[in-house]
């Protein structure tokens, strides 16, 4: 069985093992563990806190096979972005230009430098040990963060983004990084890429200030533009049937596009429900389900539930090992979300 739960400091250790496994380009991933303390640090405070106000604080998500009691995968929720250490993103931008003389007419694409101190929730930092992958523990990492989401609304911002992987090739290599960045920082992608979770002064400070004119790129680098990482695309897959769209941002050291929906639109914040829990069976068909607590501690699971053929219903079955699982006590309430049948 596999259960998702937030994270306490004690897991330092075993997530520092997990995330030194995570390849360049996972960018919020690319941090020391001095750095990964202080997260697991304020994502303790930021669970255990009753102030509803977004605040910029991470979530941190662990995802356990509790077979072996092994953490496998994490996720977060950052709960806004911006503050003191302001997100970048390269805006693309296309305008009309002619010529009479020339008898002329062309469009022209730019790429602006974008500086956001006040910006919407982010969610990220999505890795699971590679063995574990294709079992629908990413969809369970995934998909955590917006039943939590849905259980404190007033946490988070109106609108939640996410910035994808950008693609690299078979030896690594980001095309875009090698057009643009490199010639800037006179580092490599890796070092930029972790370094910009650290101190992120060193862009303001190097990062070209002016518009960036497409028509001057190599091919290599423009094919790369909104293109993800190839391990990427079915999380992106997994964010677009929640109601993400791309917008016209994308990463400005990989060109990863940067995905974004109103947090009350995202397809689980809005469909998941509340309901009381019982372990006396229904005449009802049985229906896959994410199921998370409505109360702290906060810990979900993928089951099958029984619940009343009506919509919104508000009782659901739970089998005893679920119950168990997420620890529930009389009267507490569960949220959870359905999802589509397994083909047979």
């Amino acid at each position: 069985m596999f259960r998702i739960r937030q994270v306490v400091a004690a897991d330092l250790d075993a997530l520092w093992d997990l995330i030194c496994q995570a390849s360049a380009g996972m960018t919020s991933l690319q941090i020391d563990k001095e750095t990964l303390q202080d997260r697991l640090e304020l994502s303790t405070f930021a669970f255990s806190r009753t102030s509803e106000k977004p605040e910029g604080a991470p979530y941190v998500f662990a995802l356990e096979d509790q077979s072996v009691g092994k953490i496998i995968g994490t996720s977060c929720i950052f709960s806004k972005t911006g503050g003191y250490q302001p997100q970048y993103s390269y805006r693309m931008e296309t305008e009309r230009a002619s010529s009479t003389t020339l008898g002329l007419e062309m469009l022209v694409h730019s790429l602006h430098l974008v500086k956001v101190h006040d910006g919407p929730t982010e969610i990220g930092s999505l890795f699971l040990q590679p063995d574990y992958r294709g079992r629908g523990c990413g969809k369970l990492l995934s998909l955590c963060r917006f039943l939590y989401m849905a259980n404190h609304p007033k946490r988070f911002a109106s609108q939640t983004i996410a910035e994808m992987r950008g693609y690299q090739d078979a030896e690594g290599h980001s095309p875009f990084w090698d057009a643009i960045g490199a010639h800037f920082f006179k580092i490599d992608f890796p070092s930029a890429d972790s370094l910009s979770m650290v101190d992120k002064t060193f862009i303001e400070e190097l990062m070209p200030k002016y518009p960036i004119y497409l028509e001057l790129l190599p091919r290599s680098a423009l094919d790369a533009i909104g293109r993800v990482h190839d391990q990427t695309r079915p999380a992106l897959a997994m964010l677009e049937a929640q109601g993400f769209q791309r917008n016209n941002l994308i990463d400005i050291f990989d060109a990863g596009p940067v995905v974004a929906c109103s947090t009350e639109r995202i397809r689980t914040v809005a469909e998941s429900r509340l309901a009381n829990w019982t372990n006396d069976p229904l005449a009802d068909r049985s229906t896959p389900a994410i199921v998370a607590r409505g109360t702290p501690p906060f810990l979900a699971i993928e089951t099958v539930i029984q619940c009343n053929a009506a919509e919104g219903s508000e009782q659901v079955v739970l089998d005893l090992a679920a119950i168990d699982d997420l620890q529930l006590q009389s009267g507490e309430l569960v949220r959870y979300i359905a999802l589509p049948a397994k083909p047979a």
